[in-house]
């Protein structure tokens, strides 16, 4: 249980309580709450927890550390506690709802039960021995049990809910059990959460119920928003139960329906639970959070200002009087309005002056064109710092009274979209209406080309028009392929003139190339990518970046403002979570489409340094090492180690292994001998390589001598036993530096290879015996050598087999019904000892055998209880630790059994007197059965001849009665008696009567009222 803000009303009384199956416990304890001390010492990690992280917030912040402290305030005057409890006992209820909100207790309900039950004193029971408990706790659709114990076993208790007596019914079941009373509540629900009383008389005992709601938990986190002003924005979750009740906060405020019901809308759809925001405004920026009872999410609304984006720009105009001039731009928001302006004032509308809004697009027509409406004219949207030029240009025509003859000539503006001498840039979209005075008579006749090819055009997209001395060029919606060398050729019969333009067209750039992420860290990570291939036609402001868990939806601004490198740290993020990564590039123009999202990467730290680096072995040239796995390995896992070494004195680390090894063990060769080398273990993982694991004092190559020495298990140290046939693998371990040289011996001679398998390593010896043979049998000696010095081994090894028969066995003997074999031990014994015979005979007539002995030890038997007249055949097998032998051996005798004259009298039959007076073996127990259900008495009776049975009730003898059964199954007597009722109650007797006498037995039977009559 955890309370987060604990609050005053937080202190009383709690009960945890544990179930299971039937049976259940529980633990009460009061919890006290006390003012916080100022000057105490806070929770050091709580004050380096990011308060502003939103879905990337981690455990600890010390960025605080390295803000200037501040100096300490002083310390404010304690003020007394006060014990509210003490202050609402002693105050007037009409004041209980001022104190509580003062001292900040918000659960009043539980704040009068606790104040009721202090004033309360206990006055011992006279009619309960044991009361209810305090409080029960249940979860909503269980049952719950209350029972307590009253005094007297057979008085009626009510129950009452609310003061509301509880009726029996099959949610309510009440049951008296002796001196307990019980009530059940089946399949609670939040109408049980109530107050309960167990009254007896005018006494009685009362307890509260709890009825909790099964934790509901959130199935769909809530996702984070970036939006500009204005827009709508809903936060969704997924619940795990429809109807739960979810809380919605923003920051550390809760969020209403009373309250805040203009600004946020709470919608229900099953178990989807959203909260809206009509319009997201500047102030509504921050961590919003959901809580259930059994889960919580939070997500972070970030709001930026909102910006205006031209679509089509104003284009200068050069018009003659009286024609019309008419300015026209474009913006993205169609609510957006605005003002004109000429040279700096407002202009204002009248009969010849016209201005217009209509969705997107702003007019101003200026009919009946003068000389002063010649200058520069601007529209600025309000709200805006934004503003649109152009400028009108006014034509005048000159008369020529005297007729005469000019070559033509090209009047070019140089002013406008001109950057330079006869370039014009446009912005890919916008509108290009290029008007150019051209002079000359006669009237000289105009051609546009892009290069070769003539544009002819009147009509479409790109389209040529003329006038009386004027020629448009007009490009509608210009394009990148637009772009090129433009040539304007007059001529006419006195001359020709020609002029070159060079059209550029300049567009938001391509997206950057190629993102992807060149390292992680525990929560950052550096991401890089490839400038665009097309900037646009002007050059490359810089670049914004997004990121997004991966297989969420909503992308996260890492920068507002333009970021002009092509790498980029990326910080605030999650270890172990999948992020992806996309690039936006910004020119003068604008912001080009996002790049390729970057492939998945996961922000993850190097592990910590491996653990218990030891020295295992040193040798001339070889230092072998021995670790641990690091402790802390990470969400980045462990890819494996990197072993270096240096001189001593030396700064220079060389790496033993040229990939990376994956067990914790490693043997480094090479070294130089008598050297004094440093040695050091890195982990490496996708994050990179873990701080060194480092010896703490450089190691000498050079080998130390030690004594050869066998280590020879203990099963080894007797006589080695294996019947033939079978495998022999001996390993000997032994020790010894440097390495020592094996040979093995037998009976004083080198084994033979083609009998026996020898292989030696480092440390052990391997004898092997794929299939053994009695010639295997002998003495093996292991000598182990090290220049001058051995050490010795000796095995007793003995294959073993099955032994021979004995040899010649006979009939020495035979008187009675007996017979003495002896017999000689056999000749070949299998290599080991025989342990003892078994001795069998069979029948001349049916040739079958019988085992008569097992496991005899001794060279000769006597064979008894044989049948006379038989004649009889014995055979002996030999037996030792592989068992017996092949093949018996047969007597070379056998004993004949003779008969003699034998006589047999056979008494006379006497027959017994099975005659018996009647006597119960079995009596009749008393019996209390409940009214309704059938029940039997039964006993049992022998004598002979057979008794007749009597059955009496309260020596009445019970006739034909059909609710009656009287059973005799082998003198096991049963009264079955049908639905008794109380008038069946009685003293049952069962009389057993013959020639030779009589016997009764009784019992006495209580019919009592079932449990749920006596409680209606």
């Amino acid at each position: 249980m955890k309370i987060v803000k604990v609050v005053a009303g937080d202190a009383g009384g709690y009960r945890c309580e544990v179930t299971a199956k039937d049976k259940c416990d529980s633990s009460t304890f009061e919890i006290s709450v006390e003012a916080a001390h100022q000057e105490g010492q806070a929770d050091i990690l709580s004050a380096f927890k990011r308060a502003d992280a939103g879905e990337d917030e981690g455990d600890l912040d010390f960025s605080a550390l390295l803000k200037a402290t501040k100096k300490k305030k002083k310390p404010e005057k304690e003020e007394p506690e006060i014990d509210v409890w003490e202050l609402l006992k002693n105050a007037h209820p009409s004041e209980y709802e001022k104190i509580a909100f003062q001292y900040g207790i918000t659960d009043l309900r539980g704040m009068l039960k606790r104040l009721k039950k202090m004033k309360e004193v206990q006055k011992p029971s006279e009619a309960f021995l044991k009361r209810l408990e305090s409080c029960y706790s249940v979860e909503k659709g269980k049952k719950i049990v209350m029972s307590c114990e009253v005094l007297d076993p057979n008085v009626q208790v009510k129950w009452l809910k609310n003061g509301q007596e509880i009726k029996p019914s099959a949610k309510y079941v009440m049951e008296a059990n002796g001196n307990v009373r019980t009530l059940t509540i089946n399949k609670s629900n939040l109408s049980d959460d109530a107050a309960y009383e167990c009254v007896v008389g005018e006494d009685k005992c009362s307890t509260e119920v709890y009825v909790k709601e099964p934790p509901i938990t959130i199935t769909k986190l809530m996702d984070d928003y970036h939006v500009v002003v204005g827009e709508r924005v809903e936060f969704e979750i997924e619940v795990s139960e429809e109807g739960a009740h979810v809380m919605w906060a923003f920051e550390d405020q809760e969020i209403t329906k009373d309250k805040d019901s203009s600004k946020y809308r709470f919608k229900k759809d099953g178990k989807k639970h959203t909260l809206i925001i009509q319009e997201a405004t500047l102030d509504d920026a921050g961590m919003y959070h959901a809580w259930t009872n059994g889960g919580h999410t939070k997500g972070e609304l970030e709001v930026e200002e909102k910006e205006l984006e031209v679509l089509q720009d104003i284009a200068d105009l050069t018009v003659r009087a009286t024609d019309q001039a008419v300015f026209k731009c474009e913006v993205s928001d169609d609510k957006v309005t605005g003002k004109w302006f000429k040279d700096g004032v407002e202009v204002l509308p009248s009969e010849r002056i016209k201005m217009s809004h209509i969705g997107r697009f702003h007019r101003l027509v200026i009919d009946d064109v003068k000389p002063e409406d010649a200058g520069d004219y601007t529209f600025v949207p309000d709200g805006y710092a934004l503003s649109l030029s152009a400028k009108l240009n006014f034509l005048e025509i000159k008369i020529d009274y005297v007729p005469r003859q000019d070559p033509p000539k090209i009047h070019l503006d140089t002013t406008g979209n001109m950057v330079s001498q006869n370039t014009i840039i446009v912005v890919a979209g916008n509108k290009l209406r290029l008007d150019v005075e051209i002079t000359g008579e006669p009237a000289p006749t105009v051609v546009w080309s892009k290069g070769e090819e003539a544009v002819v055009a009147t009509e479409g997209r790109v389209r040529v028009e003329s006038r009386k001395d004027l020629s448009c060029f007009v490009i509608e919606g210009a394009e990148r392929t637009d772009e090129g060398n433009y040539t304007i050729c007059v001529t006419n019969p006195v001359g020709e003139d020609k002029a070159v333009l060079f059209i550029k067209i300049v567009d938001v750039p391509d997206p950057p190339e190629n993102v992807k992420c060149t390292g992680v860290g525990e929560d950052c990570a550096t991401i890089v990518w490839e400038p665009p291939k097309f900037d646009g036609g002007a050059p490359i402001k810089g670049y914004l970046m997004e990121r997004k868990k991966k297989g969420s939806s909503r992308w996260t601004k890492l920068n507002f403002d333009v970021y002009e490198s092509t790498t980029y740290e990326a910080k605030r993020m999650i270890e172990g979570v999948l992020y992806e990564m996309r690039v936006f590039a910004v020119n003068s123009i604008g912001l080009s489409q996002p790049s390729l999202n970057s492939k998945p990467f996961m922000p993850i730290a190097p592990t910590s340094e491996p653990t218990r680096l030891t020295v295992h072995d040193v040798t001339d040239s070889t230092c072998s090492l021995r670790w641990l796995a690091p402790e802390k390995i990470g969400a980045g896992g462990l890819d494996g180690y990197v072993i270096e070494y240096c001189k001593e004195g030396d700064t220079e680390w060389v790496a033993a292994n040229t990939d990376l090894w994956e067990k914790q063990g490693f043997v480094v060769r090479g070294l130089p001998v008598g050297e004094k080398i440093n040695f050091r273990v890195v982990a490496v993982n996708i994050a990179g390589r873990s701080p060194p694991a480092t010896l703490s004092q450089p190691v000498t190559i050079r080998e130390v001598v030690e004594h050869p020495k066998i280590r020879l298990p203990r099963e080894l140290r007797t006589k080695y036993i294996r019947r033939v046939g079978d495998k022999i693998n001996l390993t000997i371990p032994f020790q010894g530096k440097p390495h020592p040289i094996a040979t093995w011996l037998k009976d004083g001679q080198p084994v033979d290879p083609k009998m026996v398998n020898v292989r030696n390593t480092n440390v052990d010896s391997i004898l092997f015996i794929r299939s053994a043979e009695r010639e295997h049998s002998g003495t093996y000696e292991l000598v182990l050598k090290i220049e001058n010095m051995e050490d010795r081994a000796t095995i007793s090894i003995r294959v073993i087999e099955k032994p021979g028969p004995p040899v010649n066995v006979r009939v020495t003997d035979v008187w009675g019904f007996n017979a003495a074999l002896e017999w000689e031990p056999p000749k070949d014994d299998g290599n080991s000892e025989v342990t003892g015979y078994t001795i069998q005979k069979a029948d001349m007539k049916t040739k079958e055998w019988f085992t008569v002995y097992e496991h005899n030890r001794r060279t000769n038997c006597t064979v008894s209880d044989l049948i006379m007249g038989n004649e009889y055949q014995f055979r002996v097998y030999s037996e030792n630790l592989c068992g017996l032998s092949e093949e018996p051996r047969m007597s070379k005798n056998t004993a004949v059994i003779a008969k003699t004259g034998l006589e047999l009298k056979q008494a006379a039959y006497k027959e017994k007197d099975m005659a018996c007076a009647p006597k119960f073996t079995q009596p009749l127990v008393d019996r209390s059965v409940v009214a309704g259900y059938s029940t039997a008495i039964s006993c049992s009776v022998r004598g002979f001849p057979k008794p007749k049975i009597v059955w009496m009730k309260n020596r009445m003898i019970i006739g034909e009665d059909p609710k009656f059964l009287m059973q005799n199954n082998q003198g096991v007597l049963t009264l079955n008696i049908r639905k008794p009722s109380t008038f069946d109650a009685g003293k049952y007797c069962c009389m057993a009567v013959n020639d030779l006498g009589q016997d009764e037995v009784e019992c006495k039977l209580d019919v009592r009222v079932a449990i749920e009559t006596e409680n209606k």
